[in-house]
């Protein structure tokens, strides 16, 4: 699997996971709170924020369709249209998010719902293009997706392995082959036992792309163990505070939640490091200080030749090891040795 490039960065290969603030409509349709958020975001350590560039009409139409959520501590039952309509993002308000997000050198893209806002998407120059679960089988848009030629994640949430199939086989169609898959589980938030992180490795093996998460857990487990797993994408929702009111806040990290999650991440990294069978720098001095060598067991005379009771097993390792015993057995030795002496070759006649 080659790398993708999002910006600066580079995405798989043996790179830092990319961790992504997923602001979404957590603006509440305020251009500066948006802003607020994004700066908060930048100090946590987030490599990218994502927004929602959706029309409302595009997938509501049906002004009854009910939502229930919890917003500052109390449940909401409002119209989803309203909900939706209130937060949508204009090209203008899109544009001016983008460049402020360049000014603060923190990537940018967004979720479009039409090939109207995958157009303002290009025209604005993000790097990357994100279609979220519910828009998975919309294979239409993820074709033209495909066609800006544009790196391109797609989130798998309550997905048959045939719906994803069928999602590649579309993207890979237009000979764009920069693709992202995304684990996730569409419940905010997630419960563990409805994570099945397992699933990130099965991606993996059966599609042979790169593979992220979509993080609607709480707290920071999910994203780790998904690292562990061969992640190199993280996105998890995001706000500048719970209590603000909305669908997504309650659930989503705030600065000081995100910024442990990227603490965790890094951190894991390190541990994970590489795959190579090899001592580690650090093991190099411990090789000396820990091994065993071929040692004297007793005095040895000039010209005296060695047998196996002549020698012990003992640190440092710095001499010939265990291992290399039959160097020394039936040699004889040029110089005395005194009892515990490392025995070397140049010892020996």
């Amino acid at each position: 699997m080659n790398p993708i490039r999002i910006d600066q960065r580079l995405i798989g290969g043996g790179q830092p996971c990319f961790l992504v603030a997923e602001i979404g409509i957590n603006h509440n349709g305020d251009i500066e709170l948006a802003k607020k958020t994004i700066d908060a975001a930048v100090h946590a350590g987030a490599d990218a924020v994502k927004f929602q560039n959706y029309r409302t009409e595009d997938f509501i139409s049906d002004k009854s369709l009910a939502y229930e959520y919890i917003s500052q501590g109390k449940t909401v039952v409002e119209s989803q249209y309203e909900m939706f309509k209130r937060c949508e993002l204009t090209t203008e308000a899109l544009r001016e998010l983008k460049a402020y997000c360049d000014g603060r050198f923190i990537s940018f893209h967004s979720t479009p719902t039409s090939k109207a806002g995958i157009r303002d998407l290009v025209e604005i120059g993000v790097p990357v293009l994100k279609n979220g679960s519910d828009y998975l089988t919309h294979l239409p848009l993820i074709r033209q997706m495909g066609q800006t030629g544009l790196p391109t994640v797609l989130s798998t949430g309550m997905a048959t392995l045939a719906e994803i199939d069928d999602a590649l086989r579309t993207f890979y169609q237009t000979g764009n082959n920069q693709l992202i898959l995304l684990h996730c589980t569409s419940s905010y938030p997630t419960l563990p036992d409805d994570v099945h992180l397992r699933k990130i490795p099965t991606l993996l093996a059966v599609f042979g792309c790169l593979v992220g998460f979509s993080d609607h857990t709480e707290g920071t487990t999910g994203a780790v163990v998904a690292v562990t797993l061969g992640a190199c994408w993280i996105e998890k929702h995001f706000t500048l505070d719970k209590n603000l009111p909305g669908p997504d806040h309650h659930f989503s990290s705030d600065p000081d939640e995100f910024r442990d999650l990227v603490t965790a991440v890094r951190k894991t990294e390190k541990y994970l490091g590489n795959s190579r069978i090899e001592p580690t720098s650090s093991e190099i001095q411990s090789r000396h200080n820990y091994r065993l060598s071929c040692v004297a067991a007793h005095s040895l005379p000039a010209g005296h030749l060695l047998t196996q009771d002549d020698i012990v097993f003992q640190r440092p390792g710095t001499g010939i090891p265990p291992a290399h015993l039959y160097l020394l057995v039936g040699r004889t030795l040029k110089y005395a040795l005194p009892a515990n002496k490392v025995i070397k070759l140049s010892n020996l006649n």
